[in-house]
């Protein structure tokens, strides 16, 4: 489980902040360029089974962790069997409704490890057959707290304090700030580990202010990113996302990346050429970050607002080779 360092002349050493779909669609790329990928998640998730499952038992939400795994699974029969299963989610309509299987399996083994979350991932880890790693941003449940103004921005008293991440990305309009609950959470030792033995760091992409920006408000993750000798690559979205960044161009989700980078360097920034309208715009925004803009064919051929693995996976190859 897991390459150590020495090995790392079979790919890069890559630690991939995230969550959700948008980390999946990241790992998914990494995993084809490199066995040693260490996905740090996002544990503020609120909603559906895993907002469920944290309002009912002292775990972290298990969800974007059980993806993150199931995206780092091995191709095999078996492993993608039960990758197939962790991600199936109950009918019905009794009390386990709606609950994904690898949630429920995932909290189990937390209960039996004693609560600790990362004997328990790196367990299923193992049945998985993932030769990476999966680990919380934060060893507590985080919330998310957010200002959000309406679109027309015309009446600034409707400017809204929106608690949670599904009430965030549920919120009509344009969130301007947002801030974590508790602000200096604890972090494992095993993600600070991570980060300094890594060669690349990579965000995105992801719902900007719930999934990519709050790992940049843990303190300690900052610090240890500040302090890393990594790359530090930006996949950024195919598209603005309604209730987080509607209207958002491109070059204005770098700009509020910037805004929370706090000493971080950035190194590359990766755009989808069909979905930026303004080169120079954005050219110019990540440039101001100190970074190099790659423009690359990086969205699903079928049209859909969606990363594709294969041309993403060539896009951040081209990054790796760059010095």
């Amino acid at each position: 489980m897991g390459t150590h360092p020495g090995e790392g002349a079979r790919g890069p050493r890559v630690v991939a902040f995230g969550g959700g779909h948008g980390l999946a669609a990241a790992l998914a790329a990494w995993r084809q360029l490199t066995p040693d990928v260490t996905a740090v998640v996002t544990v503020a998730d609120d909603g559906g089974s895993s907002g469920r499952i944290r309002r009912e038992l002292p775990v972290l939400p298990p969800g974007d962790l059980r993806m993150a795994l199931t995206a780092l699974a091995s191709p095999g029969e078996r492993e993608q069997g039960l990758a197939a299963l962790l991600q199936h989610r109950l009918g019905g309509t009794g009390g386990l409704a709606g609950h994904s299987v690898g949630n429920l399996l995932l909290t189990g083994l937390v209960e039996l490890h004693g609560g600790d979350t990362v004997r328990a991932l790196d367990a299923l880890a193992e049945l998985l057959g993932v030769s990476g790693r999966v680990l919380p941003m934060a060893d507590v449940p985080l919330d998310l707290v957010a200002r959000v103004e309406p679109v027309d921005r015309e009446d600034q008293a409707q400017v809204r304090t929106i608690r949670g991440q599904v009430a965030i990305a549920t919120t009509p309009g344009r969130v301007r700030s947002i801030r974590l609950a508790p602000p200096d959470p604890p972090v494992n030792a095993a993600v600070l580990e991570a980060i300094a033995r890594a060669d690349i760091v990579s965000l995105g992409p992801g719902s900007w202010y719930t999934s990519v920006l709050p790992h940049l408000l843990v303190p300690q993750l900052r610090a240890a990113l500040a302090e890393a000798a990594a790359k530090v690559v930006v996949v950024l979205n195919l598209e603005p996302q309604p209730g987080e960044t509607d209207g958002f161009s491109p070059e204005e989700h770098v700009t509020v990346l910037q805004a929370h980078l706090g000493g971080v360097a950035l190194h590359s920034v990766i755009a989808d050429a069909d979905s930026v309208v303004d080169r120079r715009g954005l050219l110019s925004a990540v440039r101001s970050c100190g970074a190099e803009l790659v423009l690359a064919p990086v969205a699903d051929t079928d049209g859909a607002p969606r990363h594709d693995p294969g041309r993403l996976s060539a896009a951040l190859a081209s990054v790796v080779g760059r010095r």
